[in-house]
């Protein structure tokens, strides 16, 4: 089933968002950018939540949250350690909300138009799987310009 497919996708890339913020060295790495790269990995980190939280959380789960987009990138000097707690709770909060949508949801027009379009639910959830794929590559690159240090071993699709 389709859901159960993102589901996992959804806890893959979040387990490895967690594992990429955690092979940072310090909370002061996180928040460091250089010369032409605009978000340090700790905003591209609280704008990932913000984003899975209020996209996914709020409108499919009905999950109680109040986004403010503007602190995501805007917010700096949050404790490594806090950082990973949040997104390991995303990271548990997230993936069951996918898991539980029928088919008939997943079809069904999204209950947000995005982009000035309705789109059915599960093209907005590949949307937004593409978005946390993309900002996670982000991460893994500023780490490693940011440290020097190569890949790391990041979790494998579950089953």
């Amino acid at each position: 089933m389709l859901a159960a497919e993102l589901a996992a996708l959804y806890t893959r890339d979040l387990t490895r968002l967690v594992q990429e913020l955690d092979a940072f060295p310090d909370t002061d790495t996180l928040w460091q950018t250089r010369a032409g790269i605009t978000n340090s990995a700790g905003n591209l980190a609280l704008h990932l939540e913000g984003n899975l939280r209020e996209f996914i959380g709020r409108l499919l789960g009905q999950h109680d949250y109040h986004r403010d987009r503007p602190r995501e990138f805007n917010d700096s000097g949050i404790d490594q350690s806090e950082l990973i707690a949040r997104l390991s709770a995303v990271r548990d909060e997230i993936p069951p909300v996918v898991a539980s949508l029928s088919a008939e949801q997943l079809e069904a027009a999204y209950p947000q138009i995005y982009g000035g379009m309705t789109l059915p639910t599960q093209q907005m959830l590949i949307h937004l799987e593409g978005h946390l794929s993309y900002h996670l590559g982000q991460i893994d690159y500023l780490r490693r310009l940011l440290t020097g240090d190569g890949a790391i071993s990041l979790a494998e699709l579950q089953q």
